[in-house]
């Protein structure tokens, strides 16, 4: 009976041995995850001087310069109907054009558009239905022109404000 009772013994706590080389402990966490709407346009820089140099004998349009060394990049997670618009910090007088072209990937170029009048309460639209995600390095270009029945026009500096918004 005690060698039964031994060995008895032994069995349980063989087993109580080996549950305890396969216990466990463990811990939970609760994470809470969020996105929130993420606009964001950057510029590479301002382009060069447009300066208006030449015309052709007989022609009021004097010959337009253009710039396209500048880029734009935009981020934005917000929804497939976003749009950049332009405008100037204050309109050219009459016979003097600025416009402006953005080339897009991911959404629709306006092509060139005049934003000479364009002031914040006439902004124009130069990309719209622009989706859901990253458009970078893409090229601006700016073409001014004017008319010699203008006269000359000192040099000025005007601001380009693009604006990207739903």
């Amino acid at each position: 009976m005690k060698k039964s009772l031994v060995i008895l013994a032994s069995a349980v706590l063989s087993i109580v041995v080996v549950e305890s080389a396969f216990a466990q402990a463990t811990a939970t966490q609760s994470v809470n995850l969020a996105v929130n709407t993420v606009y964001k346009i950057s510029t590479s820089g301002n382009p060069g001087a447009l300066t208006v140099t030449t015309g052709t004998a007989g022609t009021d349009a004097l010959t337009t310069v253009s710039d396209a060394t500048t880029t734009y990049s935009i981020t934005q997670n917000f929804a497939n109907t976003v749009k950049i618009t332009a405008h100037l910090d204050a309109a050219l007088s009459a016979g003097y054009t600025l416009q402006l072209g953005l080339a897009s990937t991911k959404g629709t170029s306006a092509g060139t558009v005049d934003i000479s009048s364009a002031t914040s309460g006439s902004a124009q639209n130069v990309v719209t239905a622009i989706n859901k995600g990253a458009d970078a390095g893409q090229t601006i270009t700016y073409t001014f022109g004017a008319n010699a029945s203008a006269g000359t026009l000192s040099s000025t500096s005007k601001t380009v404000t693009l604006t990207l918004t739903n």
